[in-house]
């Protein structure tokens, strides 16, 4: 029976390059691996024949040679002996770990078992003015630490780990499957290379125990709401002397009672009465620095009219400059009404003119044309 063209294996155009060549080996590797379809052998002669094309087709020699001569090129010692150019079972698994990574038991740990210790998170609340004035923080963390007594080893001191029996030092072990060899992570010693046999009292062979640290965090005026700080080496120490991991500390900022925050700019909704809107008038208001301004109103002030304050509102994260403060203004109308009051907003009603309300009266006198309309 013939075999199939290797560049429809992996179904690719003959023009492929060595990019395009590997990524259509990885997606049907992956679609076809045995260990994905246990009790299917059409699956694992697929796997086998795509394995075959692509380690025909990555090597530029080959890769003329088959473009030139097509299967002939690898038959009677042509490009080597059998489909693989001489490659062994230990060669075709280099093939798939360089591919596939941790899932063909490519990632290794550090010599000795080491690895980076884990990254700690810690949310941290602020008031609107402390972001206003920046600050520094102390704050308290418990977290893992390498052990004093055995210094990070896991071993009872005057004692060292060995290495592992299993694996021989290596944190994986080999899987034959066919003539495919795969990698995973030893079972003995958890991919760590080494085992201890007599381990430290403090720690139980962990290498590390549990304490609290005081950290100082510099919070930067300005900062906003879910900003993110990292304390590089403020995380959890290393397995075995492994590198220690990061500290990041999420920012939060607490629902002001007055004042709302866009940005730099702050707002904020000021309630003032009905005369005041009317006759003009100036109110007090504080900014998020704790100053006080005055505000004035001019006469016939609308609902919902903004008075903006430049450079009122908040600090510009490392820059010299600062947002603007908008204020809103509220028109209240008055209630519980006095029998005086009553009469007085009467005679004001009747001495009132289209003059005096012109949005409402151009509002109801374009209403009124619309409703008209609909009647013709």
């Amino acid at each position: 029976m013939s075999k199939a063209d290797y560049y429809e294996v992996l179904g690719v155009s003959r023009d492929a390059d060595a990019a395009a060549l590997k990524s259509a080996f990885r997606k049907n590797a992956m679609r076809y691996h045995p260990d994905r379809n246990p009790d299917d052998p059409e699956a694992e002669a697929r796997f086998k024949e795509i394995g075959e094309a692509y380690e025909a087709l990555k090597d530029p020699q080959k890769r003329a040679a088959y473009d030139r001569f097509g299967h002939a090129a690898f038959e009677n010692g042509g490009g080597g002996a059998g489909p693989f150019g001489g490659m062994g079972a230990g060669g075709m698994s280099d093939i798939f770990e360089d591919i596939f990574g941790e899932m063909m038991g490519g990632a290794r740990r550090q010599s000795g078992g080491r690895s980076r210790g884990a990254d700690l998170r810690y949310n941290m609340e602020i008031s609107l003015e402390e972001a206003f004035t920046g600050k520094t923080a102390e704050i308290e963390i418990p977290t893992a630490v390498s052990c004093k007594t055995c210094d990070g080893s896991g071993a009872k001191p005057g004692t060292s780990p060995s290495t592992c029996g299993t694996c021989g030092g290596q944190g994986q072990v080999r899987a034959s499957q066919g003539f495919f060899s795969i990698q995973r992570t030893c079972p003995t010693c958890q991919g760590r290379g080494e085992v201890i046999t007599d381990p430290c009292g403090t720690c139980s062979g962990t290498g590390k125990t549990t304490e609290r640290r005081t950290l100082s965090v510099n919070v930067p005026a300005g900062i906003e709401d879910g900003t993110r700080i990292r304390l590089a080496g403020e995380g959890e120490a290393g397995t075995r002397g492994g590198p220690t991991g990061d500290l990041y500390i999420f920012l939060s900022i607490k629902p002001h009672e007055f004042f709302q925050r866009d940005g730099s700019d702050i707002y904020c909704r000021v309630p003032i009465s009905m005369t005041t809107a009317a006759l003009g008038g100036q109110f007090e208001v504080a900014t998020v620095e704790g100053v006080k301004t005055k505000v004035k109103v001019p006469e016939g002030t609308q609902n919902g009219k903004q008075f903006r304050l430049r450079g009122k509102g908040m600090p510009v994260l490392r820059s010299v400059q600062m947002g603007d403060m908008y204020i809103q203004v509220a028109v209240e109308v008055p209630t519980n009404l006095t029998k005086r009051q009553r009469e007085l907003l009467s005679e004001f009603e009747e001495q009132s003119g289209e003059h005096n309300s012109p949005e409402s009266t151009g509002f109801f006198s374009r209403m009124k044309g619309f409703f008209d309309s609909l009647a013709d």
